[in-house]
């Protein structure tokens, strides 16, 4: 019985430094890498100086078309991600912070993503190898429920979001293959899809006094960062655009631009415009908005 409990041990004292192990060479690879995805890009920069950022989720990445901005003379980069929550948004602005980043204005995409509070595990595993080398992730993320696990079991965190951050991420990393995430000054474009389902049904959303843009909001007060905050453009079949109302009286701050682009020529789909309605778009924000230069 005592060889069998020493011999037990002795398995999961290898199991535990394999752990070890594993969670130092994951993250070594990671936090070396700046060009294979925004957060990456976020994280391991120097201070930059930007007049424009643009954050938000894919209603941010698609519509906001970097080069037009440029053209004005504005230095942009456009660090909407598909997927992410508003808590993702409040962290990559922290981070930004964090690192000495000159910021003048900030677009924050302000519609759908105020009817919750939630993480994007798709998008917040990217967060994941910077857990223990940033006290901004750490101190956003203590109040999630799986936090302690996460935090302090030894690659876990790896296993947990395998899909953002396991050995193929790892893999690609490390040979450093290269992803279109930064390409057009962070700005996607969409095509035209004649088989795109025009239809959508927000009824059943309603907005918060959401804690994350809240923080958003406190961040710009506090480093003078000009907050402009917008919804975006949908299709022209949706039932529940009252939503929109209810975004406004909530924060009468917001800007209205979910009517602006119509024709549905000019989406991808019902929530996203294509690349012709994101030029529509990103032109009617440049004439309408001042922006501190």
């Amino acid at each position: 019985m005592k060889q069998f409990l020493i011999f037990i041990g002795k398995i999961l004292l290898v199991l535990l430094l394999s752990a070890f192990a594993l969670d130092f060479i994951y993250t070594s690879v990671f936090v070396q890498s700046e060009t294979r995805n925004k957060v990456e890009n976020v994280i391991n920069s120097k201070p930059q100086k930007y007049d424009v950022i643009i954050l938000g989720t894919s209603r941010a990445n698609n519509h906001f078309v970097s080069e037009m901005f440029e053209k004005e003379g504005l230095k942009t980069f456009n660090y909407g991600m598909s997927g992410s929550h508003l808590f993702e948004t409040s962290l990559l602005l922290k981070l930004m912070v964090e690192r000495g980043w000159n910021i003048k204005n900030v677009i924050v995409e302000t519609d759908l993503n105020l009817s919750n509070e939630k993480r994007d595990d798709g998008t917040f595993g990217r967060f994941m190898p910077f857990m223990h080398q940033s006290k901004t992730i750490t101190n956003h993320f203590k109040n999630e429920p799986d936090f302690t696990e996460l935090y302090y079991v030894p690659f876990y965190r790896y296993i947990q979001f395998d899909a953002k951050v396991g050995f193929r991420a790892w893999y690609k990393t490390l040979i450093d293959e290269p992803t279109n995430s930064l390409a057009n000054k962070g700005y996607y474009p969409l095509g035209f899809n004649p088989k795109a389902n025009m239809k959508n049904n927000i009824e059943s959303l309603v907005p918060l006094r959401n804690r994350y843009f809240e923080e958003i909001k406190q961040i710009c007060k506090d480093n003078h960062i000009n907050l402009i905050a917008v919804t975006t453009p949908m299709c022209s079949n949706v039932k529940g655009m009252e939503y929109f109302k209810k975004v406004k009286a909530l924060y009468p701050e917001i800007k209205e631009y979910e009517n602006v682009v119509e024709g549905d020529q000019y989406f991808s789909s019902c929530g996203h415009l294509n690349d012709k309605g994101a030029r529509l778009y990103t032109a009617k924000i440049i004439e309408d908005l001042n922006f501190v230069k």
